[in-house]
């Protein structure tokens, strides 16, 4: 890693290797780019780009964007020799294969330490490297079911909830991912040492769910759907209906904020009912439901945005990069279609939006040429196929 000036981002000197996968591994990938790490993506040749496209222009996987893209033919031996070179000069690596598959290619973290003791090695998996059913195909939905946080989310009376792979890939994985090999890189900046991140998405949902299983120590949470301050079993933090069919949410937990909902919605507190009294929450559903299907979204909208009654109207993706907050604060690109800015920002450092994802095999050359390989060693590594 190479002294940055305070200006340049967060993650600027270090080079991380990705061998191209699919859901929480590129966004751990996408984060370290977004932080200025400079990462190389291993391609299979052939390929379109990242798995994650899924097909479509890779240039619209935004997940990949921030790479650079070497595609290697792993099957060859010259290929595995030449990643082996990589990764000496390398600060971390990143895979979301099953358990063992690293192994067996010979890139498996003793064969990689022993070239470079330094390098942070990041694992990806739903189950974890080890357990009774490590080595088991899954997916998000999997995953966040043993957890017990999928049990927890939904209506009353009705099956869990799918909560996109929001929580699972990308919460309890991708994000633990990323967040692992920043502590393993500064562990290694400190003692020289690397280190191997085994992230699982089963263990890293199972964090997430901390203060739920605090909150059941203590006695004050439900094993219920809805039933609970945080999913929907009180009145003041649920969603509504409006008068035109959108939505809008309502999050007045604290009493203050509370008696400014009711003032803004001019309802008398003795009049809706005793929020410590369990048995009237029924009939203060009632009474806020009946109120906000009387107007569309948009009066909601005029009346409570910008107050503290905690509210915020439901909008769907497309509303959501056109919000005047989310504009005012550039959450979204300016330009082309609507992707996420890099996040969280710093005051000092710079951390743009970066360049947009490459097909497979399009710098392939240029980081053999930039990794100090001699011409006659290119050509041969691209004649045999190990490189595309």
């Amino acid at each position: 890693m190479t002294d940055m000036p305070s200006a340049a981002p967060p993650l600027a000197g270090l080079r991380i290797i990705e061998f191209a996968g699919i859901g929480p591994g590129p966004f751990a990938g996408m984060m370290l780019a977004d932080m200025g790490a400079e990462v190389i993506r291993i391609d299979r040749p052939g390929g379109q780009g990242s798995p994650s496209a899924g097909g479509f222009d890779p240039a619209l996987d935004f997940m990949a964007r921030g790479r650079r893209s070497l595609a290697l033919n792993l099957k060859s031996p010259d290929a595995v020799e030449l990643a082996l070179d990589l990764l000496a000069e390398a600060d971390g690596l990143i895979e979301g294969f099953r358990p063992g598959v690293m192994e067996r290619l010979g890139l498996g973290p003793e064969v990689v330490h022993a070239r470079n003791p330094r390098l942070v090695y990041g694992r990806m998996t739903g189950w974890g490297q080890d357990g009774p059913i490590a080595h088991t195909a899954g997916h998000d939905l999997n995953y966040i079911a043993l957890s017990g946080a999928l049990w927890a989310t939904g209506e009353a009376g009705r099956a869990p909830t799918f909560p996109l792979n929001l929580l699972g890939d990308f919460g309890g994985g991708g994000m633990y991912l990323a967040f692992g090999m920043v502590a393993g890189l500064l562990k290694a900046a400190r003692t020289g040492r690397g280190d191997v991140v085994d992230a699982a998405i089963c263990d890293g949902t199972s964090s997430l769910m901390t203060m739920i299983h605090s909150r059941r120590a203590m006695g004050v949470w439900r094993d219920e759907r809805a039933a609970n301050a945080l999913d929907g079993g009180v009145p003041w933090y649920g969603i509504y209906e409006c008068a035109d069919g959108g939505w809008v949410s309502i999050g007045a937990l604290e009493p203050q904020f509370w008696a400014c909902l009711l003032e803004k919605l001019e309802i008398a507190p003795e009049e809706i009912g005793d929020r410590a009294d369990r048995s009237q929450w029924p009939a203060i559903r009632a009474r806020l439901s009946e109120t906000f299907l009387s107007q569309p979204r948009a009066h909601w909208c005029d009346l409570l945005e910008g107050t503290d009654a905690c509210f915020a109207p439901v909008l769907s993706p497309a509303e959501a990069a056109d919000h005047p907050h989310n504009r005012a604060r550039g959450i979204f690109a300016p330009e082309g279609p609507a992707q996420p800015m890099p996040a969280p920002r710093f005051a000092e450092a710079a951390t743009p939006l970066p360049p947009a994802p490459p097909k497979a095999g399009a710098d392939s050359r240029k980081v053999l040429e930039e990794a100090g390989l001699d011409a006659a060693r290119i050509e041969s590594l691209f004649g045999s196929g190990a490189v595309a």
